[in-house]
């Protein structure tokens, strides 16, 4: 019987795939790169679902866990993972309750891809709705189009039966007033005797920048790739971006390729953090065209930081010594099961979902110390 050269290069692939595990402990491989912890990454039980997010996914990924195992299609499952995180008015990178731009106003980003038929949906700029992964997903099944912005994207969710609602809370709305009064030179006073306090809360999956007077700029996303048990893969990425950004600014989140991107011949990756960083140098796509050329999820994850950290020649986003002043995290999911994750700096974690555990996993990172 013939063979084309894809079939036979996709067999090698996966005999490559299998050698990383061969003979290590429990299927584990362990690698450790110049600068980084030690990687961990295993292969699924034979029939598991494999889901990756990041490290305030942990809800989601159990959740997407569960409707896999219950037959629900892998993008069903993830969507309905992040939306836990999406409807969580104490995350403040997502959804409802997260930071509003510089006007106070709170506009979210998201996108979706299906790896079964290629297909992506997304939304950016979406202000009043709180679950815009799932408008996302319905501009993927219901328009021929992959982006909607702005009002356009707020009339398609109203079409569609979304309620418009507040997406300030209160506690959002304080830190916005908190980061008003502490710019020099403004007309916003602090009450007197006020001292300027740390965020109300902390998400893993946040960076934070401080600016004038210790106000705190936040960058968070969730993320979450799901495969499932027939080696299906699926992916969403979720925002509500940079706090106090300028109107209408809009990261990676719902951009296929920088953001989120899924082969199902390969795999899948997603990002959080500085958006113009993953943007600028294609990340998630890049990433999954690494794993296409054997590297494993958290070795492309790490290659990708890498060329980030060499593209980065911005002064101001530069530490004295080179390294990059922002916080970046990639993650991955291969369509054999293995799965990684990635950091500019030591510290983060990440959630998984795999062989029946729902845990967080630290990643891999490039340098020592934590964003600040």
């Amino acid at each position: 019987m013939s063979v084309s050269r894809r079939s036979f290069l996709q067999g090698a692939a996966a005999a490559a795939a299998g050698t990383l595990v061969a003979g290590t402990s429990e299927g584990m491989a362990r690698t450790k790169a110049p600068g980084t912890a030690i990687d961990r990454e295993r292969r699924r039980s034979p029939g598991g679902p494999v889901v990756v997010a990041s490290g305030n996914g942990l809800p989601a990924t159990a959740k997407a866990a569960e409707m896999i195992l219950a037959g629900r299609d892998p993008l069903d499952a993830v969507v309905a993972g992040v939306n836990i995180v999406e409807l969580d008015p104490d995350d403040h990178s997502v959804g409802y309750g997260g930071l509003p731009n510089e006007d106070g106003v709170v506009q979210l980003d998201s996108c979706v891809m299906h790896g079964p038929t290629h297909n992506a949906g997304a939304v950016a700029a979406l202000q009043n709705i709180k679950t815009p992964s799932r408008v996302a997903q319905l501009v993927m099944e219901r328009t021929d189009h992959v982006l909607i912005v702005g009002e356009g994207a707020l009339r398609f969710a109203k079409a569609h039966g979304f309620r418009e609602e507040n997406l300030l809370t209160d506690a959002a709305r304080r830190q916005w007033l908190k980061w008003k009064e502490a710019r020099r030179g403004g007309d916003w006073l602090s009450p007197a005797g006020a001292e300027v306090e740390g965020d109300d809360q902390a998400s893993a999956s946040h960076d934070v920048m401080r600016g004038p007077g210790g106000a705190e700029f936040t960058y968070g996303t969730i993320n979450c790739c799901g495969l499932d048990t027939s080696g299906d893969l699926a992916g969403v990425t979720t925002t509500s971006g940079l706090s106090y950004k300028i109107p209408g600014r809009v990261g990676d989140s719902p951009i296929i390729g920088a953001g989120l991107y899924v082969d199902n011949d390969v795999g899948a990756a997603g990002a959080t953090g500085r958006g113009e960083a993953a943007i600028l140098n294609c990340g998630s796509y890049t990433i999954v065209e690494l794993m296409r050329q054997g590297r494993t999820p958290t070795e492309a994850c790490l290659e990708l930081l890498r060329r980030v950290v060499a593209h980065n020649v911005d002064p101001r986003l530069r530490r004295p010594n080179g390294e990059p002043d922002f916080g970046l995290i990639f993650y991955a999911v291969r369509k054999d099961g293995l799965y990684g994750s990635a950091s500019i700096r030591s510290g983060r974690q990440f959630a998984v979902n795999s062989e029946g555990r729902n845990r967080l996993e630290d990643c891999a990172y490039l340098f020592e110390g934590q964003h600040e």
